[in-house]
């Protein structure tokens, strides 16, 4: 079992409803107005509710900052590539994947992820060794999109290579690549490569690429964190497509 700590966290779990609840723990002395969400959909799932005091929600989470409220349920579950390819085919709009390497960071990746469900990606696909990292450090910054992105562990570039055969191209992005991220097209089905600034991507990965870009810079700066240089392509992308209105 799992724990998730506070109302954003332990709400969009709630509404994905992945998970198994086997009860939400509530500070006897919180505000229940500001939890009430939380309550009444807690209640509609047939989810337990326990009042408890603050001594022992802390022992529980990762400090005092949980708000009032901590669920023990189960891990969220993977999506399998065979359910990744199905879900594509239900898609209204040609895909948007972000596929990430090399993060270092419980918290990058859940800033990550929030901006990956901000700006229109319909799954993410990570490394093994990524689903390691403590789950709510993961899930607090991430803010519910830890709950609603579609997570699917990649084992092996074989599943990129099924993408590929459908017709989905794998984009790399790399610093020094000859082409910037303005230059592509980001429209077409499409898996968005990003590596951590210190490893960067895989060879297994870049040997599969289609195509490579980079970021633009200016200034002394040579690299960014994997969080900030995936929001950058991945807005671009939302650009492009909003730009014709897919």
């Amino acid at each position: 079992m799992e724990h998730l700590e506070g109302r954003q966290s332990v709400l969009a779990a709630l509404r994905a409803y992945q998970r198994r609840f086997q009860v939400i723990l509530i500070r006897h002395d919180s505000h229940r107005d500001k939890l009430a969400d939380v309550i009444e959909l807690a209640t509609q799932r047939g989810v337990p509710i326990r009042y408890a005091v603050a001594a022992e929600l802390d022992a529980l989470a990762h400090g005092t900052t949980h708000g009032g409220v901590v669920a023990i349920c189960t891990a969220k579950p993977r999506l399998a590539p065979a359910e990744l390819l199905t879900l594509l085919e239900t898609l209204r709009e040609p895909p948007l994947l972000l596929l990430l390497e090399g993060v270092d960071d419980a918290r990058n990746l859940g800033f990550t992820l929030r901006s990956a469900d901000a700006l229109g990606v319909h799954a993410v696909l990570i490394k093994k060794h990524l689903w390691d990292f403590d789950p709510v450090e993961v899930a607090r910054p991430a803010s519910g999109a830890y709950e609603r992105l579609p997570l699917v562990q990649l084992e092996d570039v074989d599943l990129l290579r099924q993408l590929q055969r459908r017709g989905v191209r794998l984009i790399g992005c790399v610093a020094g690549a000859r082409h910037t991220l303005y230059e592509a097209d980001l429209r077409a089905p499409t898996v968005l490569a990003i590596g951590g600034e210190k490893r960067g991507l895989s060879g297994a990965v870049r040997s599969l690429c289609d195509s490579f870009v980079s970021i633009p810079m200016r200034g002394e700066t040579s690299s960014l964190s994997l969080s900030h240089a995936a929001s950058i392509v991945m807005a671009e992308a939302l650009r492009q497509r909003r730009a014709v209105g897919t």
